[in-house]
């Protein structure tokens, strides 16, 4: 596969590669949000600062140069940095499995939706044959954009994180074959 674009948008979100000096940005972006985040991922459970922030920001600048993910600051059409999404390779050959988490102020306005069929249409141009998206099964919220997007759910399997306070155990696993 290719490596992908650093930027993508459709005209009114953007997305942009995270940039080492964004500490700052995703640390607040982050906390913003901690209370709406921490149910769903085990990253934000046990809170977020700056260590934490820097930590993302050093794995993603690898994980980038090694092709084994690809993640992305979502901005919205004033620029402002709202979320994050991201490619990681990591569902086995011509696949790309996506993940998403958005700013609780920027919910229920379709800006996921937007962002995960930018990504999709980025992970067939650079060659994926197959894109798979995953959440807890209670996570109604997350699992509503892949079906918006036409994927299929093809199983629901015990997670392999942790369980956190909101969580089901359970992953969905939805995919979308190239067209």
């Amino acid at each position: 596969m290719e490596t992908p674009a650093e930027t993508l948008t459709d005209g009114e979100i953007t997305l942009s590669r995270w940039r080492p000096d964004q500490i700052d940005v995703v640390r607040r972006v982050v906390s913003d949000s901690i209370d709406h985040l921490s149910p769903w991922l085990i990253w934000a459970a046990t809170g977020y600062g700056e260590r934490e922030a820097a930590d993302f920001l050093e794995m993603t600048t690898k994980s980038w140069k090694s092709g084994e993910a690809f993640d992305y600051a979502i901005h919205a059409p004033d620029g402002e940095v709202i979320g994050g999404c991201g490619m990681m390779a990591r569902i086995g050959p011509g696949g790309l499995e996506i993940g998403y988490w958005l700013s609780h102020r920027h919910t229920g306005r379709g800006v996921m939706t937007k962002t995960v069929r930018l990504l999709v249409a980025e992970a067939f141009r650079i060659g994926a044959e197959r894109v798979e998206i995953l959440h807890d099964v209670r996570n109604v919220r997350s699992g509503a954009v892949p079906e918006r997007l036409g994927f299929t759910k093809i199983e629901q399997r015990p997670s392999d994180q942790p369980p956190t306070s909101g969580t089901s155990g359970f992953d969905q696993v939805w995919r979308l074959t190239r067209p």
